[in-house]
């Protein structure tokens, strides 16, 4: 009697799940060992996941190709325990979990950083490389199916017509944020990413009347947990002051370098390349973009450490060497606030410094950030709970739960940040 065949199948070691497993004899599972191996979602290796985050966090060298591969692992995972209740075809599993392993494939060189330096948005790329058939993942998409690609850039937009399955990767409650909090908190070394996973997969449900996910009585506070972990990460990782000072040094460096290249012609690049095309100011073409990643950044500001321009030089060496800004929290009202500002400026620019390069407001997006918003202008974003066991309703959490109330109040980073050598100055300001 022959043995059975052994199943096809990849393995990958993983700091998080330990080992992210992919079945190529599943359906689609020939396709996903195929999208992994295509050059776009290769380069995802080079590119950190936190961006900057290494200033502060040594350990925190982790890349966009091991998150996406968790995405990936808690989508099947999700997908199975789901598709044991409710009915779930194979082309829309496929579809769910082809984006959470695609999510981020547009991301570009230190993540976040450059995405606002440049003013781009990393969905736009992912879902141009995912529509886009000369490449290797739309190739690969096509020749699976015709209307693949087209669902997977829907789960990405948020407009996939089975709103249940497209939250699983996009929403407020989605396998993209399971992934990083908990991989965020394993590589910086932190605590407060950590929240009960098993019993959020655990409780996740569909409500088929309304197309949507919702999570079962018992996993409320599971979810609490969850909520409130996005809360400490953001407060204590995301927003650090070395992390922000850092992204400050280095939106600098490329301001100057741009104006330089605009303005005077004299700096260096490799010709020929996205980065001349970076520095030219043109809108990148999809092949530019996932040509870059953050060793390119990395080699060229190398190079401006040498520049002629003395500013330039400065701040390229400052990135390179860890000679950071310092930053300084706004802890006072407005109106004195800005007085203060208006202060600082000058004592940089009275220390020898351009302000316009070396004085940076660090306002975290300009924006109060909201770790939960209850918008019901966003369906899908919102995150739906059985309220009771006898004779549960289905509501929105925040009416029901006080703690994810609390997170609903916008936060606001309000900081400067300079160079040590203005600090004894603007501290003695701040004391006054």
């Amino acid at each position: 009697m022959k043995p059975p065949p052994i199943p096809a199948e990849r393995n990958y070691r993983d700091a998080v799940h330990n080992i992210v497993r992919v079945d190529l004899d599943a359906a689609g599972g020939e396709l996903i060992g195929r999208l992994i191996d295509t050059s776009e979602f290769q380069r995802l290796r080079r590119v950190r996941q936190l961006g900057l985050a290494y200033f502060a966090y040594q350990t925190a060298e982790h890349s966009r190709f091991t998150h996406s591969l968790g995405a990936f692992h808690l989508a099947t995972r999700a997908l199975e325990r789901l598709g044991r209740k409710y009915e779930i075809s194979d082309d829309d599993a496929l579809a769910v979990k082809v984006a959470a392993l695609l999510h981020d494939v547009g991301h570009g060189p230190f993540s976040h950083v450059i995405e606002t330096a440049l003013d781009f948005h990393h969905e736009d790329f992912t879902v141009e490389a995912v529509l886009d058939e000369t490449g290797d993942i739309g190739s690969a998409l096509k020749q699976h199916s015709p209307t693949l690609a087209h669902d997977v850039a829907g789960i990405v937009r948020g407009n996939f017509r089975r709103m249940a399955l497209g939250q699983l990767v996009s929403s407020q409650l989605d396998v993209d944020r399971m992934d990083y909090l908990l991989r965020d908190t394993l590589m910086t070394g932190v605590k407060y990413g950590i929240y009960d996973l098993e019993w959020v997969l655990k409780s996740i449900e569909i409500d088929q009347d309304r197309d949507q996910l919702y999570v079962s009585a018992a996993g409320i506070h599971a979810v609490e947990d969850y909520l409130q972990a996005r809360y400490y990460m953001f407060r204590q990782v995301y927003f650090h002051r070395t992390l922000r000072a850092a992204e400050a040094v280095l939106r600098s460096t490329l301001k100057r370098a741009l104006m330089l290249f605009r303005e005077v012609g004299s700096v260096w690049c490799a010709s020929g390349t996205a980065m001349e095309s970076v520095l030219a100011g043109k809108k990148l073409l999809l092949t530019e973009h996932l040509s870059l990643d953050d060793s390119d950044f990395i080699f060229h500001i190398k190079q401006w450490a040498s520049s002629d321009d003395g500013v330039l030089a400065d701040l390229a060496s400052r990135f390179i060497d860890r000679r950071l800004f310092k930053a300084l929290d706004l802890d006072m009202k407005s109106d004195e606030r800005d007085q203060f500002v208006a202060a600082a400026r000058d004592a940089v620019a009275a220390a020898g410094f351009d302000p316009d390069y070396y004085f940076i407001e660090d306002t975290a997006g300009n924006d109060s950030h909201f770790f939960y918003s209850s918008d019901r202008g966003k369906p899908k974003d919102l995150i739906y709970v059985e309220d009771g066991f006898s004779h549960p309703q289905l509501r929105e959490i925040s009416e029901v739960s006080a703690a994810v109330r609390g997170l609903q109040k916008g936060f606001r980073v309000d900081r400067i940040c300079f160079p040590s050598e203005a600090r004894d100055q603007i501290e003695k300001l701040y004391r006054s």
